[in-house]
């Protein structure tokens, strides 16, 4: 698919890009997670034109169903691996 391999060598240019990560569910049910530094960074790159088109070509054409959240982190919590002994 030459428009996922696309944004995804785009995001990773992206000022304020963090991370991105893709999982699928046994059910061909998709979930992209892609994490900026501020909110001002994340609508950057939803307005980025190529972007935009892989966006409503998604729509048109691979997804039966879309949806998109934007979401502000509240809490976090990390540990670090233990070291073997």
């Amino acid at each position: 698919m030459h428009w996922a391999k696309r944004t995804n060598d785009l995001v990773v240019t992206m000022p304020g890009y963090i991370s991105h990560k893709s999982f699928a569910a046994p059910d061909c049910e998709r979930l992209l997670l892609v994490e900026f530094e501020s909110e001002d960074a994340m609508r950057q790159w939803g307005r980025h034109p190529e972007h935009v088109e892989a966006k409503k070509l998604g729509r048109q054409r691979f997804f039966s169903e879309y949806s998109a959240q934007i979401c502000s982190l509240i809490h976090e919590a990390r540990s670090k691996p233990r070291a073997e002994t």
